[in-house]
């Protein structure tokens, strides 16, 4: 197992102007067998607001690494963050640990707390008294980098 250099985060802010608007398909996509076309009707959608709930908590920031992998997280995708949502155990989380910002599942024990990779070629980080750790914001949803 290797420890991971911890590289940093680029954060983006949700654009504070009218978010455009893309076509959606009014009915789901079949995953099973294709229904008929002429069910198809088109509405608008906006990303941001499906997924930003709180838009002045929220964040954007891409992955880089490969330590989340197992958990989905693959290097350049983006996470959207919410600050306002309370960590609880089992949370996917970007945190600020000795000054450096990771992301990890967070493991919350009675006497302690680790910081969990989702890759068995990392090593969990138990946080100690030695440590500096600000949970940062709660992993809400994940844009995926096809």
């Amino acid at each position: 197992m290797k420890k991971e250099k911890i590289p940093q985060l680029i954060f983006f802010k949700p654009t504070e102007e009218k978010t455009a608007r893309v076509p959606m398909a009014h009915q789901g996509v079949s995953a099973g067998f294709p229904s008929p076309a002429d069910d198809f009707k088109e509405l608008r959608i906006s990303i941001d607001q499906e997924v930003v709930k709180n838009e002045s908590a929220t964040f954007y920031a891409r992955v880089a690494g490969e330590s989340m992998q197992g958990a989905g997280l693959d290097d350049g995708d983006l996470l959207v963050i919410d600050r306002s949502k309370q960590p609880e155990n089992n949370a996917i989380a970007v945190c600020f640990i000795d000054g450096e910002f990771t992301v990890k599942r967070l493991k919350i024990e009675a006497e302690a707390v680790f910081l969990m990779p989702e890759n068995k070629k990392y090593k969990p980080i138990k946080v100690t008294e030695d440590n500096e750790l600000i949970i940062w914001g709660i992993v809400t949803y994940v844009v995926k980098k096809v």
